[in-house]
């Protein structure tokens, strides 16, 4: 499926690349004016990513959520500095359908994983940044994509697989908003090991071929954000090319 994406800071819809806040792109139209055209268009599944409480928690973005997620034909799921349960508990409370968690996936695997045992694997989406090496391991890096955390994604996720874990959100942040393709062979690579998760393909589709080239891989979402936003396509052409449309 086609999962469109925005990112907010200060209730405005804009696009940073590769995760730098200099490098930031604002657009002229609002969240909710957005999300009702992606709906229109047959989105079922939409992902916010609150960039001022991804930086600040206490800055979270509660009163433009709240009128984005609470929707009668989408799954909303939203991500940006959940760092504590009762950042899980406030969003689902608010209602999101699907809490988005990074870096502390990986810096408190155990917490996380207590999570998906007590709030349910479908309520939690993993958003993993995949760093690849000269050797062709894919390292997680956080702190906006600055630290080594030294952890490999295959070693994170047998445990998170224990625990209940459906969906996992991820990106190379090597394709991260360049527009210039997606890492098929790495979707490719997880699906096949990980046939279990519900995967999202993250970064760098500028295109509908690109959209095409992830059909065979087995992903199950692939997250549309830049491409979108600047009318490389439409959604309905997106959602069009997919076999499950």
């Amino acid at each position: 499926m086609m999962i469109p994406a925005i990112d907010l800071i200060d209730g405005e819809v804009v696009r940073l690349f590769q995760g730098d806040y200099q490098q930031k792109t604002q657009y002229q139209y609002t969240a909710k004016e957005r999300q009702d055209a992606y709906a229109k268009a047959g989105a079922t599944v939409m992902h916010f990513v609150d960039l001022d409480g991804a930086k600040d928690s206490t800055k979270r973005q509660l009163t433009l959520l709240k009128t984005l997620v609470k929707h009668d034909s989408m799954t909303i799921q939203v991500g940006g500095g959940v760092r504590c349960k009762a950042d899980v508990q406030q969003l689902l409370s608010l209602g999101a359908d699907r809490i988005v968690i990074g870096s502390l996936a990986i810096k408190e695997p155990a917490l996380v994983q207590q999570w998906l045992t007590e709030f349910g694997g479908e309520h939690i989406v993993l958003a993993l940044d995949v760093k690849i090496d000269a050797s062709g391991n894919k390292t997680l890096p956080t702190h906006g994509w600055i630290k080594d955390s030294g952890v490999n994604l295959e070693s994170l996720l047998d445990d998170y697989i224990a625990a209940g874990l459906i969906h996992v959100l991820c990106t190379d942040i090597s394709k991260d908003g360049t527009l210039s393709g997606s890492n098929v062979e790495m979707y490719q690579e997880l699906c096949q090991q990980y046939p279990g998760i519900k995967w999202q393909a993250s970064g760098g589709i500028g295109s509908l071929d690109d959209i095409k080239a992830l059909i065979p891989t087995g992903v199950d979402g692939v997250i549309l954000g830049r491409s979108l936003l600047e009318g490389k396509f439409t959604l309905e052409e997106a959602i069009a090319c997919w076999p499950d449309a």
